[in-house]
């Protein structure tokens, strides 16, 4: 079985601060049924608000922002699409947000899955710092133990026992899949490859592939999607050399360009997505923060306008899509066909 994204693959563990992620061995790649064809998935991270420039903080937990997710679902709907909301405990600890969540979950406009931050997740057993904000850091029982308490009260919130898990910080630790198993999980959502947090304490996915894989005989990694651009694309290794990367991206000799509206311009977005199609990849997985759905929440949207091309990216996106025949799919979808395949 081969590599469909140029990425390889190997079974070393790689660690930070004690958060270990494993790069998966070639033969755990997911073969979907022929007839899955080539499919997109959103996946939103459902959050409280805070200021990005700021340390994190245990006050932070206001949810305003989540009204906006009821213009966000219709839009999305009507190019087909059925997100996924990957909430944390502030959301789902919010009478007002938790509605809003349990509503358009009633309506069948979306899914609903789990997101840690521990720093606003009970127990709150540790320091709140930069180490101990990628969850794989902390002590085993304190993960396990915010993991359920989160779990079980987006169940009494929504009437929905998520299956579907991102770390918040995509912090990932040798004992995460362990832990998501016995919790019941199905699908994980942490992996962003090709990016490496090691140097903020947190775990390197810069081997890891894009495609799918089955982690164990009840889970699924489908790792976020991301593409190497310009003329030396196909050179990855010279992206490690963090001081020329801006250089290197002004001459469009190589970008890492992630899909997601925030940050990546829509022209950058259109050709990572003509490579991974060329590449193969048969799953494409987006992302945003929901506090960038109203202005004024995040650096990527901070007033009207920003929001128009937030909005402008999607459709473009979208375009695209249709254009190349790849099609949208939900986490229900996935995780079937993967049982299927």
């Amino acid at each position: 079985m081969r590599s469909n994204d140029g990425a390889v693959p190997h079974t070393s563990k790689v660690s930070a601060q004690g958060a270990a992620a494993l790069v998966p061995e070639i033969g755990t790649q997911i073969q979907f049924p022929a007839d899955f064809g080539r499919r997109f998935v959103i996946f939103a991270d459902a959050e409280e608000e805070f200021d990005w420039n700021k340390p994190l903080a245990r006050e932070n937990t206001a949810t305003t922002a989540i009204s906006g997710l009821i213009e966000a679902s219709a839009r999305l709907n009507a190019a087909g699409a059925k997100p996924t909301y990957l909430v944390d405990y502030p959301v789902v600890n919010n009478p007002k947000s938790a509605a809003i969540v349990r509503q358009l979950l009633a309506d069948g406009a979306c899914h609903v899955g789990t997101q840690l931050h521990p720093w606003v997740t009970p127990p709150f057993d540790e320091e709140v710092n930069n180490t101990n904000s990628f969850t794989g850091n902390l002590p085993v029982a304190l993960q396990q133990a915010k993991l359920i308490a989160l779990t079980n009260k987006i169940e009494e919130a929504t009437g929905v026992r998520p299956v579907t898990y991102r770390a918040g910080r995509y912090g990932l630790g040798s004992e995460t899949m362990a832990l998501l198993t016995d919790a019941g999980y199905q699908m994980d959502v942490s992996v962003r490859a090709r990016f490496d947090y090691s140097d903020q304490s947190g775990a390197d996915y810069s081997r890891h592939p894009l495609w799918a894989w089955r982690v164990n005989d009840q889970l699924i990694e489908l790792p976020l999607s991301s593409a190497f651009t310009g003329l030396l694309r196909g050179k990855p290794g010279l992206f490690e050399m963090q001081s020329l990367r801006g250089l290197f991206a002004r001459l469009r000799l190589i970008s890492r360009i992630p899909l997601t509206p925030e940050g990546v311009p829509l022209a950058n977005a259109l050709d990572a997505i003509r490579i991974l199609d060329d590449l193969g990849l048969q799953i494409f997985s987006l992302s945003f923060h929901t506090p960038s759905l109203v202005a004024g929440h995040t650096p990527y949207v901070r007033d009207a306008a920003e929001l128009a091309q937030f909005w402008a990216w999607w459709d473009g996106v979208f375009n695209l899509f249709a254009k190349l025949g790849i099609t949208p799919v939900d986490e229900r979808e996935i995780i079937d066909a993967a049982r299927a395949g």
